[in-house]
């Protein structure tokens, strides 16, 4: 599996770094993908930030390769999903943080606090009950309600916190809708990347922290998987769940490893 590996899709958050700090053989890992000529894209369920501002983020860590086309967010692709569903121009409350809110109105997107077309739901660091109250009475009087990752956590430095899927728990239970949720594990997230790529799903590699959306979403494509444990897995959670990934690694040094054989 590996020694096939033509392409990568790689998660951030729990592969790359924990917050503000890069995991070991980060900086590795990227001089091994261009070393190689691998043809990679960062594929991440945070919706809270643009491609630019990950391509900052990985500069103020030392890796200054990465473009803003090596870039997919479930904000990303909520944003497309948006575009293919509505005008320019249509109504949208946003429960998210200011990189989503940045990316709907650069793509002509209203957003307003009241009478939307639209909720979307992703990660909100501000959350707040008056958010969801809102959401919650918007959804109910008709608006259509867009979740853009299930995540229910994300690794901090401290531990695990909650993610975008706790926030979107707490909205749907309140409003007796379910959600249409754009990233990992759902299809478009893997497709947009394995477009990006132009690979196969057999010659591509995921590299991720989180079996139920990076594992599962790529095994449901025929992608080749690697989870790390520096996330959101512990050994029995692995132990313990239906699917299992084609190889496990403790980290990054132990993946980059296995890669250059």
């Amino acid at each position: 599996m590996i020694d096939r590996t033509k392409a990568v899709i790689a998660d951030m958050d729990g592969v790359l770094w924990r917050g503000p700090q890069p995991l070991p053989g980060m900086p590795e890992l990227f001089a091994l993908l261009f070393e190689r000529d691998l043809n990679f894209v960062l594929a991440t369920n945070n919706s809270s930030r643009t491609r630019q501002d990950y391509v900052d983020k990985l500069a103020a860590m030392g890796v200054n390769s990465v473009q803003p086309h090596h870039i997919v967010t479930s904000g990303t692709a909520t944003v497309s999903y948006l575009k293919r569903q509505y005008p320019a121009g249509a109504d949208i409350f946003v429960v998210g943080g200011p990189g989503l809110r940045r990316m709907l109105r650069e793509a002509g997107f209203i957003i307003v606090e009241a009478n939307a077309e639209v909720v979307v739901c992703g990660i909100d660091i501000d959350f707040t009950y008056d958010k969801a109250r809102r959401a919650t009475l918007l959804i109910r009087a008709g608006a259509r309600f867009i979740g853009t990752n299930p995540d229910p956590s994300f690794p901090a430095p401290e531990g695990l916190v909650p993610g975008a899927g706790s926030v979107i728990a707490m909205i749907e239970a309140a409003s007796g809708q379910p959600p249409t949720i754009i990233g990992k594990p759902k299809r478009g997230m893997f497709e947009a990347a394995l477009r990006q790529l132009g690979a196969r799903p057999e010659e591509t590699l995921m590299i991720g922290d989180r079996i139920g959306t990076d594992i599962a979403g790529a095994q449901a494509l025929g992608i080749n998987t690697a989870l790390v444990m520096t996330g959101v897995e512990t050994e029995e959670s692995v132990r313990g769940s239906e699917v299992q990934p084609d190889r496990v690694f403790a980290g990054l040094p132990e993946l980059i490893e296995a890669l250059r054989f």
